[in-house]
Formats: C-alpha cells, sequence, structure tokens
C-alpha cells in the first residue's frame, strides 16, 4: 500500500497589481510555487522559467535522487535566466522565490529559497516547513525583534536569497519523511503578509476538507485584507492509495504566469504541454496562445479548402494605411522601450522605491512602474530628503539610481541612529557612591552600574551627534 497525493492550485492576481508574476506546478509527484522578482513582464518570465525547469520532474516512476535532481533544475533556471538577461537588458535583475516538494515514496524532498512558503498540518498542528530568507526572518532569528513585530516591519518583504540572474542560486534542500492524513500547504506571500496568524491557516486547513473550498477561503482572507499582491495557494493531502479517489482526476497543472497568464490552472499532463511550457518561458511573458497541433485553430484552417472564394488583392491605398500604421506602432514600440532603461527615485504611499521609465503619462498611462522596493518609509527619510523624494530624483541608469538610495538610506539609518543613541544616552546610568573599606577605614568609591553598550553607527558613520560613547 502505498501514498499518492491529491491536490487543487490557484492563482489570483490580487486587488493592486496589473499583472499576476506568479506560477504554480501541480501534479502528482510535484508541487511547486514561484514568485516573480523584477518588475512587470520580468518577473513573469522568472517565475516561468523556474517552474519550466521542474516541471520535469513529475515523473512516474519518480526520480530516484530527489534532492540531487531538484539542485539540477535550480542550477538550469538559473543558467536559463543569465543566458536571458544577456540576451534582452531589460530583463536584467530579474528573479523568483522557489518553494517546490518532490514526493519520492514516503518521503519528500523539499527545494526553497526567497520567501514564498510551505506548511504541513499533521494531527492538527501546522507547522511551517520553510524558513524565510528575509531581513526581517534573520531579525528574528537573531532575537532583535519579535515575530509580531516581524509581522508588521516596514522591511518584512526584503529578500534577502532568491533565484535570480547574475547570482548563484542557494536553495535550502532538506527531505521530510510523509504520512498518510498529512495536508500541506504552499502559497506566495501575497497570503503570508495578509493573513498572519498561524491559527488562521490552521482553522481553515483542518475546517475545510474540501482542497479547493479551502483554497478559495484563504485567497478571500487574502482580498479583503487588501490584496495588495498576487495570490496562489496549492493545498495537497497524502491518501493512501487504496483510499484515494480515481487517479483520473488529478491531471498535472499550472496556473498563474506559467500558464495562460490568468490564474487559472491549465493541464500539463504530458510531454507535450510540459515543452510548451518551456517553450513558452524562454520565449517572454505569457501571451495569447497561437494555433498548433491539436487546437481548435488549427481546425479551422484545414475546415478551407479549395471551394473557398479567392480573397481580394489590397488596394493601394489600403496597403500604404498598413505600412503607416506599422511606422506609428513601431515607434511607440521603439520609444516605450527607451523608457524602460530610464530610472528614477520616488515614492510609492509612504515608502521609497525606484520606478523603471519615464514620470510622464500619455493618453492617460503611465510610463513608468514600480521597479524596486527599498522599505524606507518616507516618513522616516531626513526632512531635507522628502521634497526631493517626492518630486522624484531622475537617475541616469539603475546603478545611480540605486547610488540615490543607498544615500537615502545611509540618511535614515543614521536619524535612527541618532534617536537611538540619544534615548541610550538619556537613560545611561550615573556613577553612584558605594561605601567600601580600605585599610580598615570606611570611605566611599564612585562606580557606574552596568549598561546596555551604545547603539552602533550605520557604516560610513553618521554627523558629529551620532558618535558613539
Amino acid at each position: 500500500m502505498t501514498l499518492a497525493i491529491r491536490y487543487a492550485v490557484r492563482s489570483d492576481v490580487g486587488l493592486i497589481r496589473e499583472g499576476n508574476e506568479d506560477s504554480a506546478y501541480a501534479g502528482p509527484h510535484l508541487l511547486a510555487i514561484a514568485d516573480g522578482m523584477g518588475g512587470h513582464a520580468a518577473g513573469e518570465v522568472a517565475s516561468s522559467v523556474a517552474i519550466a525547469a521542474l516541471a520535469g520532474l513529475d515523473q512516474h516512476p519518480p526520480v530516484s535522487h530527489p534532492l540531487e535532481a531538484l539542485a539540477a533544475a535550480v542550477a538550469s533556471a538559473s543558467s536559463t535566466m543569465q543566458e536571458m538577461s544577456a540576451a534582452d537588458p531589460s530583463t536584467q535583475g530579474m528573479g523568483t522565490t522557489l518553494t517546490a516538494l518532490l514526493w519520492d515514496g514516503t518521503s519528500v524532498a523539499i527545494c526553497h529559497i526567497g520567501d514564498s512558503r510551505a506548511y504541513l498540518l499533521r494531527d492538527g498542528e501546522l507547522h511551517q516547513i520553510t524558513r524565510d530568507h528575509t531581513l526581517v526572518q534573520s531579525l528574528v532569528d537573531d532575537g532583535k525583534i519579535s515575530p509580531a513585530e516581524a509581522a508588521g516591519h516596514p522591511q518584512r518583504s526584503l529578500v534577502m536569497r532568491a533565484l535570480q540572474s547574475g547570482t548563484d542560486a542557494e536553495p535550502d534542500l532538506s527531505v521530510l519523511q510523509a504520512q498518510a492524513g498529512d495536508r500541506y500547504l504552499l502559497c506566495s506571500d501575497g497570503l503570508t503578509d495578509v493573513v498572519t496568524s498561524d491559527e488562521t491557516l490552521r482553522d481553515t486547513l483542518t475546517g475545510l476538507a474540501d482542497r479547493n473550498e479551502a483554497i478559495e477561503k484563504l485567497i478571500n482572507l487574502a482580498l479583503r485584507g487588501g490584496g495588495p499582491d498576487n495570490i496562489t495557494c496549492i493545498v495537497a493531502d497524502v491518501v493512501l492509495q487504496d483510499d484515494a479517489e480515481p487517479a483520473t482526476g488529478q491531471v498535472s497543472v499550472v496556473a498563474g504566469a506559467a500558464s495562460n497568464g490568468d490564474g487559472r490552472p491549465r493541464r500539463a499532463d504530458s510531454p507535450a504541454e510540459r515543452a510548451h511550457l518551456a517553450a513558452r518561458a524562454m520565449s517572454g511573458p505569457p501571451g495569447p496562445r497561437l494555433a498548433g497541433p491539436g487546437t481548435d485553430d488549427e481546425a479551422e484552417l484545414e475546415d478551407e479548402d479549395e471551394t473557398s472564394p479567392p480573397r481580394r488583392r489590397w488596394p493601394l491605398v489600403t496597403s500604404i494605411l498598413v505600412v503607416l500604421l506599422v511606422v506609428i506602432v513601431g515607434g511607440a514600440y521603439a520609444a516605450w522601450r527607451y523608457t524602460q532603461n530610464q530610472y528614477y527615485v520616488g515614492t510609492d504611499g509612504n515608502q521609497v522605491v525606484i520606478y523603471r521609465g519615464v514620470n510622464q503619462k500619455v493618453l492617460g498611462m503611465s510610463l513608468s512602474s514600480v521597479y524596486q522596493k527599498t522599505g524606507i518609509p518616507l516618513s522616516k527619510v531626513p526632512s531635507s530628503d522628502q521634497q526631493a523624494v517626492r518630486s522624484t530624483i531622475t537617475s541616469n541608469n539603475l546603478a545611480d539610481a540605486r547610488r540615490t538610495v543607498g544615500t537615502i538610506r545611509h540618511a535614515y539609518e543614521c536619524q535612527v541612529y541618532t534617536t537611538a543613541y540619544a534615548s541610550w544616552l538619556a537613560h545611561k546610568p550615573k556613577p553612584v557612591a558605594v561605601p567600601v573599606t580600605v585599610n580598615g577605614k570606611k570611605t566611599t568609591k564612585l562606580e557606574t552600574p552596568a549598561y546596555t553598550p551604545a547603539p552602533k553607527a550605520p557604516a560610513g558613520g553618521c554627523p558629529p551627534q551620532g558618535a558613539s560613547g
């Protein structure tokens, strides 16, 4: 008697984002979620590349060395993204998180990098089986902030490790023994950044036996919380093969950017479908499906026979108009591509961000989009810099924009340090007279009670009032 998994998957664009940069895959042996980064289009490509690289591991019989197979697939995805970035500068800096579970009999191999998550519900207890590779998680691990403080930290989305072009991938790899009755949840941070309570996740997973209903409730909870990001969830149950529902209902599916682009699951249960998935990931952002073998489009083309009336040749005026239209569209595209090589520093709500494009609108459409969030609250930026950021600071290139952000960040960190130092100085205990006996005579000496060390100044130093004492 063997173990099998039964699963459901769904991806939602959320209420704020214009497109879906999440991708997901669910099959009889593989579950995977990737959350793309790097701005519109590039993030979609990165997550699709990661899913395409892993999809081939969903095979029967299962791969013999799952951890090695996962590591090799991640390395392949990283190499593919590097090649794509070298060929198209607009995709430089793209990356994705990746969380994947690969089943091999009674064990499950876990591959994780970034801040998407995997949870295990066993015997009514919920366990997070992946660790976020974020700045905030490192602060929690070091005991500098509590988990409750981490949930509302302004830099909670700052990822320290990801599957990214230009850097070596360093995923966490581990193995877990599976048991019948286990339930797994894989999700992007579009869920956990909003639904921060483990108790809520546990109650939802235990209270709804139907996997699709559990996913729907989780996504609705994230949407009611504002839905600021794409939300992708996979819920999977481990069952005994003899007790499972018919296997015919368990096809491999992809969702999100790696699917048709609308978040709806799409079948990928054949080698041809998986090859199509990989080809689409290599070619760029998801788009409309083209006519191909086995599609309705090809059938319609075959219906046209020699009895069809001949098409009229286009008159000269129509041809000229078409040429003009091509020139106009081509020029507009070239201008748009030019703007996408421009960057500037501005605000998105109460946060300093780097924008890609130019700070202008054409026909009501913005020519820029948020490229990178810095996690620096505008309200904490020194007043001398706030107005400049609100008015936007133009940059020659991305490196120049990041240098500007570095200067702002240093001023912000110095302000935080100065406040902390002033508080430390105000509470630093003063020396007190302590009675002592010296050579049989009673006298006193000054002693300073123990106190916490002064906070450290940021690298590079701060103005004189921030000098340590």
